[in-house]
């Protein structure tokens, strides 16, 4: 029993080919899935036990990591990681059927960080090889770390190599702003550059795609559709959308809007205002959850 996380990180990393991030994650879960159904059944949790899990196994699984803090994006990850090494234990065979959690849709709202990770986390376990699936972890963090339009991070090179605590962008009308790098973002475009099979010119795209030319942002449109879809997320979930969530969170922290516009690149202060809006309706949504005449 104990070995079996093991042996599946090996199958996921050498026969399945999938990125050190997927492998990290889905060995995670395994561990936790085998742990909890030992001390749920008082007994071992080895391939024969695994093959007679049952719905109930898993609903009671997922109840207790949804006590952990779970949000629904990342229970439908854990459920996904579950399904697959349940699907390799029992050598490929039936897996219990168990819905994944459901997303209250309405008004459109700003992506919790929480998601993001995960949306950036499902599109790397999708992709065909692991440095492509270094890229796309890479490029959404970007997105949302530094408030970036996709158009934007496509159009880096690797002169922006070696990066530092800011990077330089060239937004709408020509015009340059400096933005910082979070140290995770920077960890991966680094991770992504190391892994690239493509050689990183000062004069050639940072983000290639798989062929080697310049990246495609329907690429990573088409991608995310996917992952949102497989997440339960809304339809409004776009690679811009990380964008709008990274200039709500810091609204929402504090942050000056005429700091906000210069991290933006926004020409207009009138731009930025919509932020206010988003977050007003946030604020909103908190007042009526928790006021007690609401």
């Amino acid at each position: 029993m104990i070995d079996l996380p093991l042996r599946f990180a090996a199958h996921l990393a050498h026969e399945r080919r999938r990125s050190p991030h997927t492998v990290r994650a889905y060995t995670a879960t395994a561990e936790r899935l085998t742990a909890f159904l030992a001390d749920h059944w008082a007994g071992p949790a080895d391939r024969a036990a695994l093959a007679k899990a049952t719905s109930a196994d898993l609903r009671a699984y997922l109840a207790r990591r949804r006590s952990d803090g779970l949000t629904n994006a990342s229970a439908a990850r854990e459920l996904s990681a579950v399904r697959a090494f349940l699907g390799w234990a029992n050598g490929a065979g039936a897996t219990p059927r168990i819905g994944g959690p459901k997303v209250k849709r309405g008004v459109p709202r700003p992506i919790s960080p929480d998601e993001v990770l995960a949306l950036a986390g499902d599109v790397a376990e999708d992709a065909a090889e692991p440095w492509i699936a270094s890229r796309d972890w890479a490029l959404l963090l970007l997105l949302y770390g530094a408030g970036l339009r996709i158009s934007e991070a496509l159009a880096l090179t690797g002169a922006a190599l070696p990066l530092g605590e800011t990077i330089a962008v060239t937004g709408k009308r020509a015009k340059t702003r400096v933005v910082p790098l979070l140290a995770r973002v920077r960890e991966a475009i680094e991770a992504y550059a190391e892994a690239s099979p493509w050689p990183v010119a000062r004069d050639a795209p940072l983000f290639r795609g798989a062929r080697g030319g310049p990246l495609s942002p329907a690429v990573i449109r088409r991608s995310v559709r996917g992952a949102r879809r497989r997440l339960g997320l809304g339809e409004r979930t776009t690679p811009h959308a990380l964008r709008h969530s990274f200039a709500t969170h810091l609204l929402g922290r504090g942050a000056d809007l005429r700091q906000l516009q210069e991290l933006l690149g926004h020409a207009s202060l009138g731009s930025t205002q919509v932020y206010t809006q988003v977050d007003a309706a946030h604020l909103m949504d908190v007042y009526r959850n928790a006021h007690p005449r609401a």
